[in-house]
């Protein structure tokens, strides 16, 4: 960057340099000269309709993509708006950078009004709480990229004051560092008893691989059906991690902590050695039963001791798949009709408790499914659908589903899915979301009209918080603040200028649905389900 550039101009230069073509924004006085700075450098600023939405988009973004998202808030009560999104991208390893204004330096040790302390109000959901200064932008950005990246990835946040951005930058050199998540080197680390990972295998009669998110950035998927095949071990996946292995191989075996989770438990249960790959415990919903020893290669340490394992293989996740494929010299453990076995039994109870001639939860994940293309990239929102989403929803290739399952938090399908549809226009995008998540965040889908972004929300409606009145119904208590007031939403449709259309049957969804492939605007279909299979699940 030229001597006299504004911090501003260093800031977006850096963005740009990092490959950021679209940040997502609620604007506010601190930071309109950023966001200047930013769309007169091409960079696409979206508009979301509110902060936290924005901060889902960015982590939408960067679930889909692998690069950091980025997010913008104003001050005060923007800021403290932006705070579930962040968290979000926090416990569920997403790259991100928020950043938000400040009010000016000279007023903010002793102002008060819309003055809220960045630094702890963000220190326990980033990987660091910063703050951009004139005299150390580059550096400061430098860090912020490098943090977001660095395993485990995260969220990092930045404050800039509103009398920063225009004052020049004496640290205006941006160089880009590295944000490759491999780590080049092997490290073995045994247990008191001296366990050697090949010993490990070679000794196991029915060992099981359990992937997750860290193997999908690790790009482990070509080592890990290499792996798998040669070993002949069945593969379970943990929901983030869903299409790292594909669902189609007849050792895949279903996703853990979702929909039939005590199949899968159960499964694991059996087995008699684990080999966990890039698993990442954030995600487990239910403690850790399974006895088996357990084999951890993954690019960090098992820091977390949510489990107990025997050897830790610390390292690039393919070159330790690989080195322990070439070096494998046993048996088959598993045939395919073991596995075959298995699959069944957790398919039949993945349609346990369908209400003939209804619209069951499982009917519209099959109807979606079916009618959209191999490469649709499809987002859930959190509730009992999710459940049955992240068990049900075939998927091919990594990043083709999106959730957040760290933090669990409603409200970020619709906006992960606009943000999907922002990273690649040429993916088709299906966002399925509860009506209450919907509620949330429905003003969303007015961003995607006038964007011209032609994605499909399928609403599944049951006038309820499922998962939480279930939990009031096995207390033997009534439904207390769980009942959802109905919404005409094809009426909402119209006025947010989009296509809606109501579907009460199989054969109606399964209509409303035919041109998904071939949409020009977006599409809101509300699928009144029947939830008694939901009882039965769960």
């Amino acid at each position: 960057m030229s001597d006299g550039a504004s911090t501003a101009e260093v800031m977006a230069e850096a963005l740009v340099a990092a490959g950021i073509a679209s940040i997502f924004a609620y604007p506010g006085d601190p930071i309109i000269e950023l966001m200047e700075k930013c769309r007169a450098r091409g960079v696409d600023v979206v508009l979301a309709r509110r902060e936290a939405t924005a901060a889902f988009m960015a982590e939408g973004f960067a679930q889909a993509t692998g690069r950091p998202g980025v997010c913008l808030s104003t001050l005060g009560p923007g800021s403290t708006a932006l705070v579930n999104g962040v968290a979000a991208a926090h416990l569920d390893r997403v790259p991100m950078l928020a950043i938000s204004g400040q009010i000016e330096s000279a007023r903010e040790q002793y102002f008060t009004h819309q003055v809220v302390d960045h630094k702890l109000l963000y220190s326990s959901v980033t990987k660091w709480a910063g703050r951009i200064e004139s005299t150390a932008v580059a550096t400061t950005m430098r860090k912020a990229f490098r943090l977001a990246t660095a395993e485990r990835p995260g969220p990092v946040h930045l404050t800039i004051g509103g009398d920063v951005s225009r004052q020049q930058a004496r640290d205006a050199h941006f160089v880009m560092p590295p944000t490759s998540s491999s780590v080049s080197a092997v490290r073995v680390h045994r247990g008191p008893d001296g366990a050697d990972p090949l010993a490990l295998l070679a000794g196991a009669r029915r060992p099981v691989v359990l992937a997750g998110i860290a193997a999908v950035r690790g790009r482990a998927t070509d080592a890990l059906v290499r792996f798998a095949e040669t070993v002949s071990t069945p593969v379970v996946v943990a929901p983030m991690a869903k299409g790292v292995f594909p669902e189609e191989h007849p050792l895949f075996a279903g996703v853990l902590d979702m929909a039939c989770n005590q199949v899968l438990w159960d499964f694991l249960g059996d087995a008699d050695l684990i080999v966990t790959v890039g698993f990442d415990a954030v995600e487990l919903i239910k403690p850790w039963t399974a006895a088996a020893p357990v084999l951890h290669i993954d690019m960090t340490p098992n820091t977390d001791q949510i489990y107990a394992s025997q050897c830790e293989c610390v390292g690039d996740i393919p070159a330790i798949l690989d080195w322990l494929t070439d070096d494998w010299s046993g048996e088959a453990r598993w045939s395919e009709g073991d596995v075959q076995r298995h699959r069944e039994n957790l398919r039949a109870a993945y349609y346990e408790g369908r209400v003939l001639g209804a619209l069951n939860p499982t009917d519209v994940i099959d109807v979606v499914r079916a009618a959209a293309p191999r490469t649709t990239v499809a987002t859930t929102d959190v509730g009992s659908h999710k459940l049955l989403v992240g068990q049900g929803w075939q998927t091919y290739e990594p990043r083709s589903l999106l959730m957040t399952n760290g933090l669990s938090s409603m409200g970020f399908g619709v906006p992960a899915a606009i943000a999907a549809k922002v990273a690649d226009p040429s993916r088709p995008v299906v966002a399925l979301v509860g009506d209450g998540g919907f509620a949330m965040t429905a003003t969303e889908v007015r961003l995607a009209a006038a964007a011209g972004l032609p994605v499909a929300f399928v609403v599944l409606v049951d006038g309820s918080l499922n998962r939480i009145e279930l939990k009031q119904m096995a207390q033997g208590y009534p439904s207390t603040a769980t009942r959802i007031d109905d919404i005409d939403l094809v009426m909402l449709a119209e006025a947010m200028d989009c296509d809606g259309v109501r579907a009460e049957s199989r054969a109606e969804l399964e209509k409303a649905l035919s041109g998904v492939a071939e949409l020009t605007r977006p599409l809101i279909v509300e699928a009144r389900i029947n939830p008694t299979q939901y009882e039965s699940q769960f």
